[in-house]
């Protein structure tokens, strides 16, 4: 990664200057380790080195080899944006965000992993959001440690926005704010359950109606905060749970996975720090049901998914 200095930044130490950029003591200590980790106009420095107007300062945070435990495998994956930095894939449904127990090679980070090596290009996946297996869309990947503490950052600092579109049982044609506690069900590892404001982890999402017919609604869901399962427990506990949801909704012929769907991700480019939005593009599964509320329901889903014209 290459950094351009600024006047402002004249008479700084690299070490200084470095961590100003987000880089941490840890990722210091393995750029020192390396050759060339740490290079001012192509020669290599020391973090004491002081930088002057207009050096180029180039440190090697690029993989320099893919995690073993991460088996490459051709799997059905799509990028819908991509730079030196980060990628953004578009999850599909059925497939696990990283390998765990009973999924270990058909998960994202294994067609990542394959869509990498098979070109010659090492590649550690490091998820800055996850998404439950059901749920599809947008996944912010980092491309290297630099960015990876970067955008967590920016995560944990509420500076990356998240998007979604829902299928939910009944009619929901008002806005709300739901804002319940959530807590792990006694005595499972898995359920999750709205809770009293003295109990569990407190959350809140924003809800937004886009059509509405008797049997179901379209809505558009803004999390403001990151629990296990938030959106699907927080619409079952106001009656309006999720279709196709075999946790907390109901069944439906069409769909045969929860109705989810993370439409939209908005953040800070590690870099420049410029804001990026990218969409992923609306799944035939909720296009299929959606399709029942008529053309101009289908026209807004597509809208928020980045699609028009």
């Amino acid at each position: 990664m290459r950094f351009v200095i600024e006047e402002k930044d004249n008479g700084k130490s690299v070490r200084d200057y470095l961590r100003e950029q987000g880089v941490s003591a840890t990722l210091l200590s393995r750029l020192k380790r390396i050759e060339n980790g740490i290079t001012v106009n192509q020669d290599q420095v020391t973090v004491r080195a002081i930088l002057s107007t207009g050096d180029l300062l180039d440190i090697a945070v690029e993989e320099k080899e893919s995690p073993l435990h991460i088996v490459p495998r051709p799997l059905p994956i799509s990028i819908v944006f991509e730079n030196e930095d980060l990628l953004v894939a578009n999850k599909p449904a059925f497939m696990p965000t990283h390998p765990s127990y009973g999924h270990f090679e058909d998960t994202l980070a294994n067609g990542l992993s394959y869509h990498y090596t098979a070109n010659g290009v090492s590649f550690r996946p490091r998820f800055v959001n996850r998404l439950d297996r059901n749920t599809t869309g947008a996944v912010l990947v980092a491309r290297h440690a630099l960015a990876a503490a970067t955008l967590s950052a920016d995560m944990a600092n509420g500076d990356i926005k998240k998007t979604y579109l829902a299928l939910v049982k009944g009619r929901l044609d008002r806005p709300m704010t739901i804002e319940r506690n959530i807590k792990r069900q006694a005595e499972s590892i898995i359920i999750r359950e709205a809770c009293a404001a003295n109990e569990g982890d407190y959350a809140k999402t924003i809800v937004e109606p886009l059509a509405a017919s008797d049997d179901f609604s379209l809505v558009r869901l803004l999390p403001e905060t990151g629990r296990t399962h938030q959106l699907r427990v927080h619409l079952a506990s106001v009656g309006h749970p999720m279709l196709g949801d075999d946790l907390y909704g109901v069944a439906d012929a069409l769909m045969k996975r929860h109705a989810l769907h993370a439409a939209t991700l908005t953040f800070p480019s590690p870099r420049t720090r410029e804001t990026v939005k990218v969409c992923a593009p609306l799944p035939t599964d909720m296009r299929s049901k959606i399709i029942e509320l008529g053309e101009e329901a289908i026209a807004l889903a597509e809208a928020e998914c980045g699609q028009t014209g």
